[in-house]
């Protein structure tokens, strides 16, 4: 754990994940999560709530039609299903993050990379993303019904003329890193797991790096903010959350 400045802001702590395993945290408002693919080619599905209110969620449909876009970048916001901010794109080094693809359950994983439990291979047995973000759904008093729609952090997906999807392969390379801003207190869930359309035939999930920073709300002139229409209303309804009693937002 580091206490160490950064152009960030303070850095609050830090965290390593393998390949293959999951990780929970309730971001308060203004803090900022940075992921980091270590190796090159990782993949985290992300789930997003209101950690007050966790039937308030990511709303995919919602995100993707307010912002015309069909992924996220610098400048996005993920939309919770009450219209409000819960996840700000502030800071990205690959410009594109899946949002369609969704995320491998036990079944996918079997039928592609084969069975592989942990009696056979102790912490090097097959899992897939599902049963990672559920394990950490857990640990919040969540579970199957609260399972919804992910982020594919540090993952693209291409269409062809015929609409068909294929993950493209070195999109993130060694380095590369994504910062969100937490816009209400939010409960962050995610896992370092291989793409469901990943073409690699060996189950070889990819490492990150987390890091956790102080931060402040956005201001009336932040990249978000001001990126659409929809998005200032957007922050509009979130700031009334936390706006002081008797004071009009």
């Amino acid at each position: 754990m580091s206490t160490e400045e950064d152009s960030q802001g303070r850095l609050l702590f830090s965290e390593s994940i393998p390949g293959g395993a999951g990780w929970s945290w309730v971001l308060q408002r203004g803090q900022r999560l940075r992921i980091t693919d270590v190796d090159g080619g990782a993949n985290v599905p992300l789930m997003a709530f209101n950690a007050a209110q966790p039937l308030e969620r990511y709303n995919m449909p919602d995100t993707l039609k307010g912002q015309h876009t069909a992924y996220l970048t610098t400048g996005n916001v993920a939309y919770s299903d009450m219209g409000r901010c819960l996840l700000s794109f502030v800071d990205d080094s690959v410009g594109w993050h899946d949002t369609i693809t969704g995320y491998s359950d036990s079944a996918a994983v079997a039928a592609k990379y084969g069975n592989r439990s942990y009696q056979q291979a102790r912490n090097k047995f097959y899992r897939s993303a599902k049963e990672l973000l559920l394990i950490e759904l857990g640990k919040h008093g969540l579970g199957k019904r609260d399972v919804t729609a992910s982020i594919n952090c540090l993952s693209k997906v291409a269409a062809n003329e015929r609409g068909q999807l294929s993950y493209v392969e070195g999109h993130s390379i060694p380095g590369s890193h994504l910062t969100l801003r937490a816009d209400m207190t939010v409960l962050v869930v995610l896992c370092a797991i291989q793409h469901p359309l990943d073409p690699d035939p060996e189950y070889r999930p990819r490492r990150i790096a987390l890091d956790v920073y102080a931060g402040s709300a956005a201001a009336s002139d932040d990249i978000c903010r001001t990126h659409c229409e929809q998005n200032a209303r957007a922050f509009t309804l979130t700031d009334r959350l936390f706006a002081p009693e008797g004071v009009l937002v």
